[in-house]
Order: C-alpha cells, then sequence, then structure tokens
C-alpha cells in the first residue's frame, strides 16, 4: 500500500526577494501585488456594492476612521515602543479643531480638516512632551488619564459648548466625497506609512523600540524621535476626530469616549500587531461586529471580551501574521 506524507514548502519567490525585487513571470508579479490589488479595488468598490442599504454604507466611514486610529495606535505600540491607551485624546482634539475652524472662524471644510490634523498634531504632541521619558505601563497610564483630563474640563468650564458641544458644522457635499475622502486618506496613510517604517528612519523607530540606550549611545536623540513617531500618530488621530465631527455635523464630549481607544487596541491584537495592515483588517471585524450587536446593549462588551480572549489564547499572534505565515507557504503530499 503507497503512502503519503504531508510536505510544507516555502515559496521560492520569497527568498529570492528579501532584498532584491527580480520579477521573472507575470505568476511571480500576481503573487506579489495580488493581495494588496484585492484589498485596494475590493475597499474602493464596496460603497457600490452596499449601495441598497445605506446603514451599512455609512459603517463604511465609521469603520475607516476607527482602521485609522488602529493603525496609530500599532505604529507607536508595535514600532516605536509607545503604547498609547489614549486614542481617545487625538479624536476629541481633531473633532474640536475642526469644530472651532468651521464653525466659529468659517473656514471650509477641505480646509478645517487638514488644519485641524496638523494643529491637532501639534497640540497633542506638546500635551504628551512630558510623558515621553516614561516608558511601558507608565506611558500608558498617563495617556490614559488625558481624554479623560480634557472632557472634564470642557464640561466643569462650560467651554466649547459644554455638555452640549458644538452643532452646526459644516457636512460633506455628497455621499461619495463622504465615503472616498476617509477611504482614499486610509489608503495614503496604510501604504505611505508602510513604506515609511521600512525606510532608514524606520530603523531608527524600530531601535528606540528595543534598544533605546544603543540608539542614544550612537548620537541620536531619542527624545526627538519619539516626538516625530507621537506627531505622525496624532495627525492620523486628529484627521479620524476631524471626519467624524464633519460626517455628525457635531463635536462634543463623544469624540473622548472610551471607544476611540479601546476598540483600535482590540483591533490590532486581533488584525496582528506590527503588521498596519492587521489593525485595519481588526477594526473591519470589530466595528460591524459591534453594530451587529448593538442592540445587545451592555452584553456587546462581553461579547467584546470572549472574542478578543479567543483569539489571544488561539491566535495570539494575529489574524494578518498568521494568513500571511500560510499565504506564503504551500503543502504538498509525498510519496514516502
Amino acid at each position: 500500500m503507497e503512502q503519503l506524507r504531508r510536505e510544507r514548502l516555502d515559496r521560492s519567490l520569497k527568498v529570492r526577494t528579501e532584498g532584491i525585487y527580480a520579477i521573472s513571470a507575470f505568476e511571480e508579479i500576481l503573487y506579489l501585488l495580488g493581495p494588496r490589488l484585492l484589498f485596494i479595488v475590493g475597499i474602493l468598490i464596496l460603497p457600490f456594492i452596499l449601495e441598497a442599504a445605506p446603514y451599512w454604507k455609512r459603517v463604511i466611514n465609521i469603520m475607516c476612521a476607527y482602521a485609522i486610529i488602529a493603525i496609530s495606535f500599532d505604529f507607536l505600540s508595535n514600532f516605536v515602543g509607545l503604547v498609547c491607551l489614549g486614542g481617545a485624546l487625538f479624536t476629541g482634539i481633531g473633532g474640536y479643531f475642526t469644530a472651532i475652524y468651521n464653525h466659529y472662524f468659517s473656514f471650509p471644510m477641505y480646509l478645517s480638516i487638514p488644519l485641524a490634523a496638523v494643529s491637532g498634531a501639534l497640540f497633542c504632541t506638546v500635551v504628551l512632551l512630558p510623558a515621553l521619558p516614561l516608558r511601558g505601563v507608565y506611558f500608558a497610564i498617563v495617556t490614559l488619564m488625558y481624554p479623560l483630563l480634557f472632557s472634564r474640563i470642557i464640561e466643569a468650564l462650560n467651554i466649547l459648548g459644554g455638555t452640549n458641544g458644538i452643532s452646526g458644522i459644516q457636512s460633506f457635499p455628497n455621499p461619495y466625497i463622504e465615503h472616498y475622502t476617509v477611504i482614499l486618506i486610509l489608503l495614503f496613510f496604510l501604504f505611505g506609512l508602510r513604506r515609511f517604517v521600512n525606510e532608514d528612519i524606520g530603523l531608527v523607530f524600530r531601535g528606540v523600540k528595543d534598544n533605546d540606550q544603543a540608539v542614544k549611545a550612537s548620537g541620536i536623540n531619542v527624545t526627538t524621535i519619539k516626538i516625530y513617531a507621537v506627531f505622525i500618530a496624532s495627525l492620523m488621530g486628529c484627521f479620524s476626530g476631524a471626519y467624524i465631527a464633519h460626517l455628525y455635523m457635531w463635536a462634543g464630549l463623544s469624540l473622548f469616549a472610551l471607544d476611540f481607544s479601546i476598540i483600535p487596541i482590540a483591533s490590532t491584537v486581533i488584525g496582528g500587531g506590527g503588521t498596519l495592515i492587521g489593525a485595519v483588517i481588526g477594526s473591519f471585524i470589530l466595528v460591524p461586529l459591534s453594530e451587529i450587536l448593538r442592540e445587545a446593549g451592555t452584553l456587546r462588551i462581553v461579547i467584546y471580551c470572549v472574542v478578543l480572549t479567543l483569539f489571544i489564547v488561539f491566535k495570539s499572534e494575529g489574524l494578518m501574521i498568521y494568513l500571511q505565515r500560510k499565504y506564503h507557504q504551500f503543502e504538498r503530499w509525498v510519496k514516502v
């Protein structure tokens, strides 16, 4: 009786293209670009696929906004070593800044959103500057306090609309601008940041995470590198906050809600930390799940915890890391 055993092989293309990309066939080009093209085309046609479901078309916008915040968290925690539990700080500051520009200074939306992203990022960087020397859990705890601090200041002093927030913010001219603004910016941040971390400066960021004393001994100012990293991360988060404020035509205390801190972290854990695309995939799973479970009320948090626990226990590496490894390997049956 003939016996067979399963043999697993790495794709030869991966070995040949670690540093030098030598393409010799259309199949190899498709192997390299296929997953990226599938993701890009899929997200671009998603609004047309959901044309008959306007509610879920709106969920796409929130899904992409959370994905940008999740990329921000993934970049800071897994490339720089700064675990930021206060992602809601970025969304809140970005939302209020764009409300000030648009409502009080009458700036048009196409100007208020980028201005809010840049000025909000500068503000968040200055606010977080005293916490940059901290490491590990200490930095994480400090960042968690900032959204609570700013929301309580606005509420106690009754400024910027107090608990009522700032209403009357300009909305998007039509649904397609609303959709593709956040989709295109998400793709820009995802692929731009992926290219950025693979450059020389990306090695410095990883060095700060792995051994900041060695980086300091090389004559590089570690605090300056952290400032750059925090500015980039807060720029992404502030853009999401500004976009959400124009999406709902309102900026209020809910922009500092804990959801903007917890869901991006959970998305990164589920999708796979350190991949950037994993944070996006995790958001694409959790945000629709959150909408489906909205009628469950507080039980939604219980289901979140169960899903997160299952992923940590059974797939702690994250979904994308597992899928990437399987994609680069294949199995065949050979005779024994």
